[in-house]
C-alpha cells in the first residue's frame, strides 16, 4: 500500500519531467537556423560570384537547400534543422570545396565564416583562370563589369573605357546611360569633386589603371542620392586585401592622332601628331591580423588633339561664315589614395582614406573664320588655356556588425575640398588689328557629407534605413581683362558665392519568398540653395530656392522559374543644377560662341517606370528591359543670337515637359570553350514638347521651340577569342544612330576597336596591346538649328589611339 503511493507519487513527478523533455525534443527538432556565409577566391580575396552552394545530411548524402552566391560572394541558407551536415562549394575555373558542418540548435543564425576557392589549375602552368560573373545582379537593377575584361580600352580613361560598356555612350566628354547624360558618378560609392557633385565631369583625365570595376545602376532605389534621373555609374578603385604585403605596378604608353584626318584652313599653327601618352601605376598592400593598409597611385599624362571641328554657319539675313576649331590639349592627371582598415574584434572595423588629385590642363588653340568661298579671312582667333584642378578629400567610418548575419550599422563622413583655378587668354587678329583678352577664374569647394546607414535582415526579406547630410559652400571670381575690339562683357565679372545644404532620411523594405521579390522605399529630401551674386551685376541678382520633396521607388519581381525572372520597377529622381549651369559668368566655347550659366534655373523632375526580363541559359544569359521616362522642368541649353551681331549665347533653360520611351537587350553567350560575345541594342525614342521661354543674358529675349521628336539608339558587340590559356583578344564594333541633341541632331557613327592580351611569368605579368577606331570611321557630325541662324558641323579630332603596356603583381 505504502509502495503503491510511493509509485503513484513518483508518477506525478516523472509525467511532468517526461513532457518537458518531449517538449524540449520537439522544440529541438522544429527550430530553424539560418547559415550566411562567403566565398572569395584563394590568391587575391575577390569574392567568387554566383558559386554553387549545396547543404547536404551528413547521414544519406541527401541535398537539404541549394543557393548560389550573389555578385559579392555571400549566401544565405535558411530555414535549416539543426543536425551534422556537408556543404558544397563549386564553381566554374574552381577546384571543388566540401567542408563538414554542424547545426546546432542554441542560436537562431549560423555565420559560417569566408570560404576560399582554389583555381583549378591542374592543366594550367602558367595563369590562374578565374570565372567571369554574370554582370547582371539578381535584383536586375545593376551591372558589374571589372575593367580588366575590357582589353580594348586597357591604358586609357575611365571616360575610354565606359564607351565599350553595353548602354553606355559618350558625347561632349560626358557619358551617357541610354542616350542621356544626367548621370550620378560616384567613386567607392562617394560623390567627389573629381568626378563632380551633381554632375559629371574629369572622366577624361582619370586613369582606367586606378580603377577595380564599374557599376551601372540604372533604376536606384531609395537609399542613392535622388539626383541623376538616367541612373548611377559607381566606380570602385583598386584597393586589395591579400594577407602579407603585396601590390601591383603597372605601366602603359602609346599614340594617338596618327595621321591628318582633315587638312587645317590656312594660316594656324599645325594640329598635334603622333600624339604621346604615358600612364605608370602602383598599388601597394599590406594587411596583417586586423589591420589592413594600402596605397594607390596613379599617373596619366596625354597630348591630344582635342577637337579639330569644322563649321558651316549660315544666318537668316544670308552670310555664311566658315570655321575650324583646332584645339591641342596636354594633360597631366596624378591620382593618389591611401588608407587603413582596423577590425579591432569581429563586430567593429573603423576606415580612414584619403584621395589626392591633381588635374592640369593646357590648351592651344586657334579658331580661323572665312567667307562663304574661303577668298577671305574676317578673324583669326587663339587662344590658351591654363587650368588647374586640385582636389583633396579624407573620409572616416565606422562599421558595426551585430551578432545578427546582415544586422550592420554604418557611419562615415566625408570632407572634400576641390580648387578650380583657370587662365585664359585670347589674342583676337582682325583685318586691322590685333588684341588681346583674357579673363581668370579661381573657385574654391568645400563639401562636408555624413551618413548613416542601418540594414537588419528580416525573416523574409530585410528593412534598410539612413540619414544623409550635404553642405556645400563654392566662392568663385572671375575678372576680365578684355582688349580694344574685344566683344567681352567686361561688368559681367565679379563674385558670386554657392551654397547649398541637403538633410535626407530614407527608408527600405525588402520582401522575398521562393517566387515574389519586392522592394519599397522612401526618400525624402530637404533642398535649400542660395546663390550669393555681386550687386554690381548688369544682369542678374541674388536667387536661389529651395523644396521639401518625396522621391519614392519600387521594385517588384517574379520568378517564373529558377533560370527565369520578370522584375518592375518605378522610381522618382531629380536633376539638380549644378553650380556651373547657374554661374553668372560668361564663358567662351569659341570665339563667337559664349555659354553663360542661369541663376533661375530649377531641377527638373523625373518619373521612370520599367519593365525587365532575365533568363540564364546554357553558357550564358539573356536581359531585356522596356523603359519610359517623364520629366517635368527639362533642362537644357539654348542657343540664340543678338540682332546685328554674329556672337551665339548659350544658356541654360527649364524648356517645359520631355519623355524618354525605349527598351534595351543584352544576349552573353559563350558557345565553344576559346569564344565569347556580349550583343548589345539600345533603342529609344527622346521627345521635347514644345515651348517658350525669356533669356535674359545679354538682353532680353523669348525664344520658342516646335515639338521635337528622334528615335535612336545604338549597337555593340564585343567579341572575346581566348586562343590559349595565356593569349585573350577582344574585338569591339559600335554603331550610334542619329540622336536628339538642344535645337539639333548628331549623325549616326561607327567605330571598331581591337585588343591583345598576353599572361607572363606564372600569371604575374601582363602584356597588351590595343587600337581603338581602328579603320578611323568616327566622326561627330552635327546638325543645329538656332535663333537667327543654323549650321552643320564635322569634328575630326582624335579616335584612332594605339596604347601598350605591362603590368606586374607581386
Amino acid at each position: 500500500m505504502h509502495y503503491s503511493k510511493h509509485l503513484s507519487i513518483k508518477k506525478k513527478e516523472i509525467l511532468p519531467f517526461i513532457v518537458f523533455c518531449f517538449s524540449v525534443l520537439g522544440y529541438g527538432q522544429s527550430k530553424q537556423v539560418t547559415i550566411s556565409g562567403s566565398v572569395k577566391e584563394t590568391v587575391s580575396l575577390l569574392p567568387v560570384g554566383y558559386a554553387n552552394i549545396i547543404l547536404k545530411q551528413s547521414k544519406n548524402n541527401t541535398a537539404v537547400i541549394s543557393v548560389i552566391t550573389d555578385e559579392e560572394g555571400n549566401f544565405i541558407l535558411p530555414g535549416v534543422t539543426p543536425g551534422n551536415y556537408t556543404l558544397d562549394i563549386s564553381s566554374i575555373g574552381y577546384s571543388n570545396f566540401s567542408k563538414e558542418l554542424y547545426v546546432g540548435s542554441l542560436s537562431d543564425f549560423l555565420n559560417t565564416g569566408v570560404f576560399l576557392l582554389t583555381a583549378d589549375n591542374q592543366e594550367l602552368s602558367e595563369v590562374i583562370i578565374t570565372a567571369r560573373q554574370n554582370e547582371v545582379n539578381s535584383h536586375m537593377d545593376k551591372k558589374s563589369y571589372a575593367i580588366s575584361d575590357n582589353i580594348t580600352q586597357s591604358g586609357g580613361s575611365v571616360l575610354q573605357a565606359m564607351q565599350n560598356l553595353p548602354g553606355v555612350t559618350t558625347q561632349d566628354g560626358k557619358v551617357q546611360l541610354r542616350g542621356n547624360d544626367k548621370v550620378t558618378v560616384l567613386i567607392d560609392g562617394k560623390q567627389t569633386a573629381i568626378t563632380g557633385f551633381n554632375s559629371q565631369s574629369g572622366l577624361d583625365n582619370l586613369p582606367a589603371s586606378a580603377i577595380e570595376k564599374i557599376e551601372i545602376i540604372n533604376n536606384p532605389s531609395s537609399k542613392y542620392d535622388a539626383n541623376g534621373n538616367a541612373g548611377i555609374i559607381n566606380i570602385i578603385l583598386k584597393k586589395n586585401k591579400d594577407e602579407g604585403f603585396n601590390g601591383k605596378v603597372g605601366l602603359s604608353s602609346g599614340y594617338g592622332a596618327l595621321w591628318k584626318r582633315k587638312a587645317n584652313l590656312p594660316s594656324i599653327r599645325p594640329q598635334y601628331q603622333l600624339t604621346p601618352k604615358i600612364n605608370p601605376s602602383m598599388s601597394l598592400n599590406y594587411r596583417k591580423e586586423k589591420v589592413n593598409i594600402y596605397f594607390q597611385a596613379d599617373y596619366l599624362y596625354t597630348e591630344t588633339l582635342n577637337k579639330n571641328e569644322f563649321v558651316t554657319r549660315t544666318y537668316d539675313d544670308g552670310t555664311i561664315v566658315n570655321q575650324q576649331t583646332k584645339r591641342n590639349r596636354n594633360t597631366h592627371f596624378t591620382n593618389i589614395k591611401t588608407g587603413i582598415d582596423w577590425n579591432y574584434n569581429d563586430n567593429n572595423t573603423l576606415a580612414f582614406s584619403a584621395l589626392y588629385g591633381s588635374e592640369k590642363i593646357i590648351d592651344n588653340g586657334d579658331e580661323p573664320f572665312f567667307n562663304a568661298d574661303y577668298s577671305q579671312r574676317l578673324r583669326l582667333w587663339q587662344f590658351l588655356e591654363d587650368e588647374l584642378k586640385t582636389t583633396v578629400m579624407i573620409s572616416g567610418s565606422y562599421r558595426h556588425q551585430f551578432k545578427e548575419p546582415g544586422h550592420v550599422l554604418n557611419t562615415s563622413v566625408n570632407y572634400t575640398f576641390h580648387r578650380e583655378n583657370e587662365k585664359y587668354f585670347f589674342d583676337n587678329t582682325l583685318p586691322s588689328s590685333t588684341d588681346r583678352d583674357a579673363f581668370k577664374l579661381l573657385s574654391d569647394e568645400s563639401v562636408l557629407d555624413m551618413n548613416i546607414d542601418y540594414s537588419r535582415p528580416l525573416v523574409s526579406g530585410k528593412l534598410e534605413a539612413g540619414f544623409r547630410f550635404r553642405n556645400r559652400l563654392i566662392p568663385a571670381n572671375m575678372r576680365f581683362y578684355p582688349g580694344e575690339n574685344s566683344v567681352i562683357d567686361a561688368n559681367a565679372g565679379g563674385k558670386a558665392a554657392y551654397e547649398e545644404s541637403i538633410p535626407a532620411i530614407y527608408s527600405n523594405y525588402v520582401y522575398e519568398n521562393n517566387r515574389i521579390e519586392a522592394e519599397a522605399g522612401l526618400r525624402v529630401e530637404y533642398l535649400d540653395l542660395e546663390y550669393e551674386v555681386d550687386p554690381n551685376h548688369p544682369v542678374y541678382r541674388t536667387d536661389g530656392y529651395h523644396y521639401l520633396e518625396p522621391f519614392p521607388s519600387l521594385r517588384f519581381a517574379y520568378k517564373l522559374n529558377q533560370n527565369q525572372k520578370l522584375s518592375l520597377f518605378y522610381n522618382r529622381r531629380v536633376d539638380r543644377p549644378n553650380e556651373v549651369d547657374i554661374r553668372i559668368f560668361p564663358k567662351y566655347d569659341d570665339a563667337e560662341i559664349i555659354k553663360v550659366g542661369n541663376p533661375s534655373l530649377r531641377p527638373q523632375f523625373t518619373n521612370t517606370a520599367e519593365l525587365g526580363y532575365k533568363a540564364d541559359i546554357s553558357k550564358g544569359y539573356f536581359f531585356a528591359s522596356a523603359y519610359y521616362k517623364q520629366v517635368d522642368g527639362t533642362i537644357t541649353r539654348i542657343a540664340t543670337s543678338t540682332p546685328g551681331s554674329n556672337l551665339i549665347y548659350n544658356v541654360f533653360q527649364n524648356a517645359g515637359k520631355s519623355n524618354m520611351m525605349g527598351i534595351e537587350a543584352l544576349f552573353n553567350h559563350k558557345p565553344v570553350s576559346w569564344y565569347s560575345y556580349n550583343l548589345n541594342a539600345t533603342l529609344y525614342r527622346n521627345t521635347i514638347d514644345a515651348f517658350t521661354v525669356n533669356i535674359l543674358y545679354p538682353e532680353s529675349t523669348v525664344y520658342s521651340s516646335e515639338k521635337q521628336q528622334l528615335t535612336s539608339g545604338n549597337v555593340k558587340l564585343n567579341n572575346t577569342f581566348n586562343f590559349s590559356a595565356t593569349l585573350t583578344a577582344q574585338l569591339m564594333a559600335a554603331y550610334l544612330a542619329p540622336d536628339i541633341i538642344p535645337q539639333g541632331k548628331t549623325l549616326g557613327r561607327f567605330s571598331t576597336d581591337i585588343g591583345l592580351k598576353k599572361i607572363i611569368q606564372q600569371g604575374k605579368g601582363e602584356l597588351f596591346l590595343n587600337a581603338t577606331d581602328l579603320f578611323n570611321t568616327l566622326v561627330i557630325r552635327k546638325e543645329v538649328r538656332g535663333n537667327g541662324f543654323n549650321f552643320i558641323s564635322k569634328d575630326y579630332y582624335e579616335t584612332q589611339v594605339i596604347r601598350f603596356g605591362y603590368n606586374y603583381k607581386f
